[in-house]
């Protein structure tokens, strides 16, 4: 099992090395904030073209190529999860892939809103994650990690940061 990528260039590298090597699964692919976005674009089109069904399990990420499919895992929890890339982002910094509202139950995350988490390669065949999976350790959750904010407070953010598509109009100040 190789270590996590230190940067993204090197994080795209192991994708490649993973496509190169189809039958390798389980090749840490990186470490950092999810989020969740569901209701409010439920059924618009993601940048993939499709339209986003919250109920599905897919995710947005920067640089994975649409149809990549990658398993989750909680830092906090040790929870998994399989998602499917549809869509582009996040675009909030540090976080490294935000989760439709189906994938952030699997994970227990919907109270929470934002959480550290682990993203690992899969192959084409796998149709779980990797059973292989290292033990959870402590010290790789982020240490200034939004989950031990007020669950409310962090959920609010961060759904209203996802659902924005445009941004907000200056309001004029009234005298």
């Amino acid at each position: 099992m190789r270590s996590a990528p230190s940067s993204p260039r090197e994080a795209d590298t192991a994708i490649e090395r993973g496509r190169e090597d189809e039958e390798e699964s389980g090749v840490l692919l990186g470490r950092g904030l999810a989020s969740w976005y569901g209701g409010s674009l439920h059924g618009r089109r993601t940048a993939s073209g499709e339209r986003f069904d919250c109920g599905e399990l897919t995710a947005a990420h920067r640089t994975l190529p649409f149809g990549a499919r990658v398993c989750v895992r909680s830092l906090v929890n040790g929870k998994v999860v399989v998602v499917r890339v549809n869509d582009r982002g996040p675009f909030a910094p540090g976080r490294v892939i935000d989760l439709s509202q189906a994938a952030a139950q699997e994970l227990g995350m919907v109270g929470l809103g934002i959480k550290p988490v682990e993203i690992w390669h899969m192959g084409p065949d796998d149709d779980s994650c990797p059973e292989d999976l290292p033990e959870l350790d402590p010290s790789s959750t982020p240490a200034a990690s939004p989950a031990a904010a007020p669950a409310g407070a962090a959920q609010a953010r961060t759904n209203q940061g996802a659902a924005r598509t445009t941004p907000r109009k200056s309001r004029a100040r009234r005298r």
